[in-house]
């Protein structure tokens, strides 16, 4: 399957807009101004847009996405095994832990997907083996993230682009920083942008309050988190299904080891990719490389894996992971009490 030609369809500034929101939006007293104008909308336009899509269900926040890593938490994806008839119960029980903030089953023997993040304290291999035990998986794998080729989610609102499209990614592995040194404000601030911000003429103000900072002061700070690789960028999410990127499939790659780095790069090149990363194998999973892709259908999910496979990976053993149903999805929120909690409960532990 090749990629499908450019279109000459001209792209409105709606989706513009849509599209643009999803890439950051900048730490200034009134940003979707700042926006407006890029787009060629005026600030009341893109205001009125916004909460139009926010109300349909399509925009699900606007806030920051920080660095787990580089905020000191421990994260990793899950793949367990379960038997069918007990699927269903095994992944509720995965979900009542508060650091899980994905979980999915999927079309394959590994059927359960999901993500966790423990903080600094924590003992992480500690928490998947209490979840093996009390869900009843048969087998559970650590797949953690060895090398980030790339993170980012932007959907191509105006339907236009083509599958085998490229961008330099936002977030790679050189953007993450293990050795920082979390201070009280960037946990203050942590707390305050994670927050849903609202669709408002200056909407960082209540977090500005909060602070006790200046806008000025507020950016100064972000910027400086921003090249610590603690804070990733203020941007908008979007609701993949409410967006109308009903499918999701993982492409999956046995990439020789001596050409992960340069493949891994590659396919991170493709806009359609949101997340590459390379994992840990075991004899039971020989994929190195993990690629994400959304789309309106499968066949363009499919469309898009195939068009990495033929232009990056011919050849290469690969499978295709879609989710077919999803259990947990929400945004990991740092500093929460109720993981303490748990982890109390659960391991006897405070983290």
């Amino acid at each position: 399957m090749t990629a499908p030609a450019p279109t000459p369809t001209q792209v409105t500034p709606r989706e513009q807009l849509l599209n643009r929101i999803q890439k950051d939006i900048p730490i200034v007293q009134r940003p979707y101004r700042v926006v407006a104008e890029e787009v060629g909308l005026t600030e009341a336009e893109a205001l009125d847009i916004l909460r139009e899509v926010k109300a349909e269900g399509v925009l699900r926040q606007v806030s920051a996405i920080f660095d787990t890593r580089t905020l000191g938490y421990k994260s990793s994806l899950v793949a367990a095994v379960y038997d069918e008839d007990q699927l269903d119960a095994g992944a509720e029980t995965v979900n009542l832990h508060p650091g899980v903030s994905h979980n999915y089953k999927r079309n394959h023997d590994f059927n359960l997907w999901y993500t966790i993040a423990v903080p600094p304290e924590s003992d992480l291999e500690a928490h998947v083996q209490k979840l093996h035990e009390q869900s009843g998986a048969r087998v559970t794998r650590l797949m953690p993230t060895l090398y980030l080729f790339k993170i980012g989610v932007e959907f191509d609102m105006s339907g236009k682009e083509d599958w085998n499209a490229k961008a330099k990614p936002q977030y790679t592995n050189a953007d993450r920083n293990v050795g920082y040194s979390v201070t009280d404000l960037d946990r203050a601030f942590v707390l305050e942008f994670q927050k849903d911000l609202p669709v408002t003429e200056e909407p960082y103000a209540d977090a500005c309050a909060a602070l006790g900072l200046t806008i000025d002061e507020v950016a100064a700070h972000a910027q400086k988190m921003k090249e610590a690789g603690a804070l990733r960028r203020v941007s908008a999410v979007f609701r993949h299904q409410k967006a109308g990127f009903t499918f999701n499939a993982m492409g999956v790659w046995a990439v020789p080891q001596e050409d992960v780095a340069e493949v891994g790069r590659q396919m991170a090149e493709f806009k359609a990719v949101s997340h590459c990363y390379l994992r840990p194998t075991y004899p039971e999973w020989p994929y190195t490389i993990f690629t994400m892709v959304h789309g309106r259908s499968k066949e363009e999910a499919f469309g898009k894996i195939a068009a990495i496979e033929q232009e990056v990976a011919p050849g290469i053993d690969h499978a295709i992971l879609y989710s077919t149903k999803e259990y947990k999805k929400i945004r990991l929120e740092f500093y929460k009490p109720e993981f303490y909690e748990w982890a109390r409960e659960n391991l006897g532990t405070e983290a």
